[in-house]
């Protein structure tokens, strides 16, 4: 296996606003350096990264593969933000498994999921629902908000009786598979979806390690991998909001009269360009959730 780079980008923090008012009593201030680099790293790292908070700001740190795309990927961040200060380095594949194993940590979501990877299975609780996932090259370890919106959103849906067993599912864009594997977990069955052939591999191992290998299918592909007219009692979509409006009418029609469509990917301040999208194929307002930056559209 080849060494990996790691990228570590230091944001400064936003001062906080003083003067006449009482200082508590402020809102968090939105940091635009903060918010910009988020959206610049979304399309680009499926796979995602971590971010932790220090009094100085933020860290942003990134694993990308030791080859000519990691390193042109690691160019063009420098490129895009040359007032970011980005240290660079490189670290040899064996570390890279203790690496994730030292930030990937149990996280429970909504009332009704956890997730765990498979070095701490054993410390599920016993009143949630185990997601197991093997984090790797590919989005979705429940650690994203785009992520836990959807789950928390499932398990909603599913205490009102409106995803329940039996049903068929779509997961488009599905990553790591976690958002199928949790709809199987709730009794469903059906395919997860995705362009990126190693994120397909990717969900499906954490299919088999989950023990839902007879409940859900991958392959790599879009919608048109698809039977024409099938549709879905359950589709979510965890992507980008441009393909996500780009692809309303088709994704739309893939929901079964009466179904569910949950959208996520979606940062707070495109929700409504892309409800739009779904209004103009005949969809009413959407249920919007925000967890900070990130917004869920669902429909029920």
């Amino acid at each position: 296996m080849s060494d990996l780079l790691r990228l570590e980008i230091c944001v400064p923090g936003v001062p906080p606003v003083v003067g006449g008012l009482v200082e508590e009593a402020l809102p968090d201030p939105v940091d635009p350096v903060r918010e910009g680099l988020t959206a610049w790293l979304a399309p680009r790292l499926a796979q995602g990264w971590e971010e932790t908070d220090t009094p100085e700001g933020a860290i942003f740190r990134i694993h990308l593969d030791d080859n000519p795309a990691g390193r042109d990927l690691a160019d063009a961040l420098a490129a895009a933000w040359p007032h970011l200060a980005i240290r660079r380095e490189s670290v040899a594949s064996q570390d890279w498994g203790a690496a994730w194993k030292a930030f990937f940590t149990p996280i429970a979501v909504g009332e009704i999921f956890e997730v765990l990877p498979p070095w701490l299975s054993h410390e599920g609780h016993a009143d949630r629902t185990p997601i197991i996932i093997e984090p790797k090259m590919a989005f979705g370890t429940g650690h994203h908000p785009t992520t836990a919106l959807c789950l928390e959103r499932f398990g909603e849906l599913s205490g009102l009786g409106r995803i329940a067993p039996g049903m068929r599912f779509l997961d488009l864009g599905t990553g790591s598979g976690i958002l199928g594997i949790g709809l199987c977990r709730l009794g469903l069955s059906g395919i997860g979806l995705d362009i990126d052939p190693q994120a397909v591999f990717c969900a499906a191992e954490n299919v088999l390690a989950n023990g839902v290998a007879a409940a859900m299918r991958t392959a790599a592909g879009s919608l048109d991998c698809l039977a024409p007219g099938e549709r879905f009692d359950v589709v979510a979509a965890n992507i980008l909001a441009q393909p996500l409006a780009a692809m309303a009418p088709h994704l739309a029609a893939r929901v079964a009269p009466g179904g569910v469509l949950i959208l996520s990917g979606i940062l707070a301040e495109q929700a409504e360009t892309v409800a739009a999208a779904y209004r103009r194929t005949g969809l009413p307002e959407p249920v919007i959730r925000l967890s900070g930056e990130w917004a869920a559209l669902s429909w029920s």
